[in-house]
């Protein structure tokens, strides 16, 4: 299922996802990516933004149903939905795809059958002041034909829309930007936060 889909992400959303990992760096952290099939290439699916949504008792089903209904509700007059989802494990050298992630995967796919689940890769995001990589510091996996989670190997079928994401990435997190993040969690605790991050790049 999505053999051939590639998935393009847009700068914001991308960086949006890692700094809010940043922001828990001893717990799990997840959140949805949202977006559309591109109009003049339906082997494309774009990317647009992301929502950063917990960073605590990911696996609770109320709080994460009613936080997937405000997202859909806040962006399809946009004309995009919620298309797959971002996951950072607790551990650093945890670079599996746990069943959390995978439930929350499947619950999406239900709605969106190509969707994609992205998990952060601490040693690609680590290694990245050291080289010029302008790859995603994320690893992408989609469901095969039996409806499991798989990794694509290779970076072909994930790309950032702007080159230069990494490179602002870095300037994000020598100024410590990702104290900035609010995720649905905070929303929780203090309603005046908003969730939708509208100032994180101004």
């Amino acid at each position: 299922m999505g053999a051939d889909i590639k998935y393009e992400i847009s700068q914001n959303a991308y960086i949006k996802l890692v700094l809010h990992a940043l922001n828990h760096k001893t717990a799990s952290v997840n959140g949805v990516l949202l977006g559309r099939p591109n109009p003049l290439n339906h082997t494309v699916l774009e990317i647009t933004d992301s929502v950063p949504l917990f960073h605590s008792n990911l696996a609770l089903l109320p709080p994460l149903e009613i936080a997937l209904i405000m997202i859909e509700e806040q962006y399809s007059a946009k004309g995009i939905g919620i298309v797959g989802y971002f996951h950072a494990n607790e551990r650093f050298d945890d670079a599996e795809l746990g069943i959390v992630a995978k439930n929350i995967g499947d619950h999406i796919s239900r709605y969106y059958p190509e969707a994609a689940i992205l998990l952060l890769d601490n040693k690609k995001l680590e290694a990245l002041p050291k080289g010029k990589d302008q790859s995603p510091v994320m690893q992408l996996y989609t469901r095969d034909g039996s409806k499991n989670w798989k990794l694509v190997a290779g970076s072909s079928r994930l790309m950032v829309k702007e080159p230069a994401a990494n490179v602002l990435l870095l300037d994000y997190i020598s100024s410590e930007k990702w104290h900035d993040v609010v995720d649905f969690d905070d929303h929780l605790d203090d309603i005046k936060k908003d969730w939708l991050n509208p100032e994180l790049f101004k």
